[in-house]
């Protein structure tokens, strides 16, 4: 592949409005060859429309946005052919066997059919449909039906990829299947975009990761990095049956920065102290609860999100 000192992707100060609505609010986003890079945010963040205004699929109010270091325009065909696309709804044609579906797809970025051949082969094989290539699509469960979407977006040999929640809805066989090939594409040589509502994909997978709101960045870095940014520094679950009452009493320790208790589990999330879980049970034993299991945990990256945004992350 083409290597490059310029980013693979450059977005600067880029708006969106639809009427009076700020979809995207100068946003920046710099993505380096190599990575495979998160994109997360809640329902209306500006995900989407931001990956279709890079796409060029939507006209923007300003900003520029430069793809392998030239600008990429609606009519920039030389580096749309250097992009792969994978939805998040399946997008493939019912009528076509697997294997006319992956030709059909990777014919609109290679007209040699003889070349062609090969890269569908190989698609096929990397996604593991070699036994359903004259099925069609209604034939394959969801899982399958998933991978084969992924082999369309990606039969091309594409250098950046994006992949829009790619394992909504399928079982934890073919997410598994899903992620390893995300990550085998990405070692070979493959820069990938990613986002999901499962944060332990993110965090499994993403080198760096962006959490997005109302059309900004609210923080980027790795998931180390992001989780050295938050209040909360470890959290403590335990599971007891705790009143609204000494729920609020917790919520009211000095390093309390969050407290929840639902179905019998409470989570108290703490900053960086030497008493923690002696200062919780202390509260608890005071409201006469007797805890059941304890265990503390360092904060996730779900945690991270949740302080940042103020949202749970939901699909």
């Amino acid at each position: 592949m083409e290597q490059s000192t310029h980013p693979v992707l450059k977005v600067e100060n880029l708006v969106k409005r639809y009427g009076q609505m700020l979809a995207l609010d100068h946003l920046d986003l710099e993505i380096q060859q190599g990575e495979i890079f998160g994109l997360l945010g809640p329902n209306g963040s500006g995900k989407t429309t931001a990956m279709n205004c890079i796409l060029q699929l939507l006209t923007y109010d300003k900003g520029t946005i430069q793809l392998f270091g030239q600008p990429m325009t609606p009519t920039s065909y030389d580096l749309k052919r250097r992009i792969g696309v994978v939805p998040q709804n399946v997008a493939v044609f019912e009528e076509l066997t697997v294997r006319e579906n992956v030709d059909y797809f990777c014919s609109l970025y290679v007209d040699d059919a003889r070349t062609r051949k090969g890269l569908v082969a190989d698609a096929i094989e990397f996604v593991g449909l070699e036994d359903y290539v004259r099925a069609r699509p209604k034939k394959l469960s969801g899982g399958l039906l998933r991978r084969l979407n992924i082999a369309c977006g990606i039969a091309h040999k594409p250098e950046l990829v994006f992949f829009d929640k790619p394992t909504v809805a399928v079982d934890p066989q073919s997410r598994a299947s899903i992620l390893d090939g995300i990550k085998e594409m990405n070692a070979a040589g493959s820069t990938v975009v990613y986002t999901s509502h499962y944060m332990e994909e993110v965090e499994e997978i993403c080198t760096r990761i962006m959490i997005m709101d109302k059309g900004r960045t609210l923080a980027c870095g790795t998931n180390e990095e992001l989780k050295a940014l938050v209040a909360a520094g470890e959290k403590i679950v335990i599971e007891a049956d705790v009143s609204e009452a000494a729920l609020l009493r917790l919520r009211k320790l000095d390093h309390v920065v969050r407290a929840a208790y639902e179905d019998g589990r409470l989570e108290v999330a703490c900053s960086n102290g030497e008493h923690n879980v002696a200062d919780v049970l202390a509260e608890l034993s005071r409201a006469r609860i007797t805890p059941g299991r304890i265990w503390a945990e360092p904060p996730t990256l779900n945690d991270v999100f949740l302080e940042i945004t103020g949202r749970e992350l939901r699909d």
